[in-house]
């Protein structure tokens, strides 16, 4: 298997206090407890993973110009959309509703649909395909998805045309198994255990074959522990996850054999970054990066007393990352060196989801009506623009780019805007 370019999206309370954010996005997701992860595509050993713009084009349409012939609005503002499209899911519940796969958007819900990056033209759409909550989980060419059909089955997808290009019944072994990550390999599961009544009361971590679509190897997880609630990544050899038990575990891929497990402070809701044989958490007032193959703490960055990082992404070999004071940090995931810090930015929501294009970093909000999709400079930090499109939600958004494009959901609307 040959691995496409995947991208995908991937204000706390202190310690000790549920935010709000998640209380809503828990509810929104019709959840007890939201399956919401980082980045699950498999990588090399590197690493896994002003307002104005309210523009209005076509459904379909462009609202700049076509094809790659986009137009720079004036420093300082934000483009226009070059197209928007209605979505049939809403932004509560979890962070990876959103993907880019070579020049196709795909986004969760029922139908799960593929459109044109370019033009927003629907190119396929699969009633019932996917179950609610459900994760855009990558692994070489193959969207890995639990079957809509609540069968026990997992299903993979090709994302250029939407068919089905692989299934597995795991002989009915497990009760509703969900991948939490994938590589070319494997599609790494979550499922319950189905006793002789045909109950489930505890659950496993299991990885399937793709070859063969069968379970290579399963591992039983502690009573209590819950299917839900696990966010996770995979980086070469390594399956990294954490759970509402407030552990972080490592496991070996091959073997499923656990490296090691630990406490931390909180449950991390959002997502965990991993980037060479590290993983980073935001651990309350604290951003904890521990090596792979020992749990070794490598550093710690703290932020001011009585505020809470949000989850870290890595993205060209830099990690970025809120806070619940308003500020932006950029830091060198190999040594946790602040590279820059901008905090000044208590008049504007933060974001809590990253891409990035060229010499722009584009962050992604949530719950303000003002926020919206943001644009800075990745050299220092500084807020270029914001583009919101003027619907007054408080929803969150997404972003991810693809070549020169950026794919943005909020609410229920998709639209399109250029990386500019």
């Amino acid at each position: 298997m040959t691995t496409r370019n995947v991208r995908r999206a991937d204000g706390n309370a202190a310690d000790g206090g549920m935010p709000r954010r998640r209380l809503l996005r828990m509810a929104g997701a019709g959840l007890g407890l939201v399956l919401a992860g980082t980045v699950t595509t498999a990588c090399g050993p590197g690493e896994a993973d002003a307002s104005g713009g309210a523009g209005e084009p076509k459904p379909g349409g462009s609202g700049t110009g076509g094809g790659d012939a986009f137009t720079t609005p004036p420093a300082g503002t934000a483009p226009r959309a070059l197209w928007q499209e209605e979505t049939a899911v809403g932004t509560l519940g979890n962070h990876e509703v959103l993907a880019v796969v070579g020049n196709v958007v795909l986004v969760a819900g029922d139908p799960l649909v593929g459109r044109d990056l370019a033009t927003g033209k629907q190119l396929w759409s699969l009633p019932g395909a996917a179950q609610p909550g459900a994760r855009l989980i990558m692994g070489g060419d193959t969207l890995y998805l639990a079957s809509g059909e609540y069968d026990g089955d997992l299903v993979g997808l090709d994302p250029a045309t939407g068919k089905e290009t692989w299934r597995s019944r795991l002989d009915g072994r497990y009760a509703q198994p969900r991948p939490i990550g994938a590589d070319t390999e494997r599609v790494y599961v979550v499922a319950g255990i189905l006793e002789k009544d045909l109950s489930s009361r505890t659950n496993v971590i299991a990885a399937v074959d793709v070859r063969t679509g069968k379970a290579v190897w399963s591992e039983r997880r502690d009573t209590g522990t819950e299917e839900s609630g696990i966010t996770s990544a995979v980086l070469g050899d390594r399956l990294v996850y954490t759970d509402h038990r407030e552990n972080l575990t490592v496991r070996d891929t091959a073997t499923g054999r656990q490296l090691w497990s630990k406490k931390i402070s909180r449950s991390n809701f959002e997502r965990i970054a991993v980037h060479d044989g590290a993983v980073v958490v935001a651990d309350g007032r604290h951003l904890r990066s521990f090596g792979l193959d020992d749990g070794a703490e490598r550093w710690t960055l703290k932020t001011e007393e009585f505020d809470t990082f949000n989850g870290p992404t890595v993205i060209e070999g830099v990690l970025y990352a809120s806070d619940s004071a308003h500020a932006l940090w950029a830091v060198d995931p190999a040594t946790g060196k602040q590279r820059w810090h901008n905090a000044d930015l208590r008049e504007v929501s933060v974001p809590l989801q990253f891409a990035k294009v060229g010499d722009t970093l584009y962050g992604a909000t949530e719950f303000d009506k003002d926020g919206g999709v943001q644009a800075y400079d990745a050299r220092d930090g500084k807020l270029r623009w914001t583009f919101n499109d003027g619907k007054g939600s408080i929803e969150q958004w997404y972003v991810v780019s693809g070549g020169k494009r950026l794919a943005a959901l909020h609410a229920r609307r998709l639209l399109a805007l250029p990386a500019v």
